[in-house]
């Protein structure tokens, strides 16, 4: 791929989240995308990225803006920097009470694209300043 042609897939992946349109959002992934999710564990596969965000849109409303996607020459990698505005909406095991809060993050994620689709995908936040902008 190119970078032009990765930047809109990352775009579209983007897009596809905000909209909560996960029919698109989990088509644009590999079968055997690999997750690394914020300071937890990796997962493989898109049974098991749809299960995540299942559980996801359960506990939380979030929609990213200020969206900036860079990508290598080569169009195989790419990253993206955004700000998470959010509602926390169910409590989330091991987290505090949920009880309607709304957060600002500042976020990034990786990208490895293969065959026009997300390949892997590794995202980072800082859970302490979500934990505090949510009372815990």
């Amino acid at each position: 791929m190119s970078r032009a042609e990765t930047e809109a897939l990352i775009f579209e992946y983007y897009r596809a989240f905000n909209q909560g349109d996960m029919e698109c959002f989990l088509g644009l992934l590999t079968e055997d995308v690999v997750h690394d999710i914020n300071q937890g564990e990796r997962q493989v596969g898109r049974d098991a990225f749809a299960t995540f965000m299942d559980h996801m849109n359960r506990c939380y409303r979030e929609e990213l803006t200020g969206i900036s996607i860079m990508s290598s020459a080569d169009g195989s990698r790419a990253a993206a920097e955004f700000v998470v505005n959010g509602e926390y909406l169910v409590t989330d095991e091991g987290l505090p009470e949920a009880n309607g809060q709304t957060y600002q993050l500042p976020a990034g994620a990786f990208f490895e694209v293969r065959g026009g689709k997300v390949a892997r995908v590794t995202n980072y936040y800082n859970l302490e300043d979500w934990i505090a902008q949510v009372g815990g």
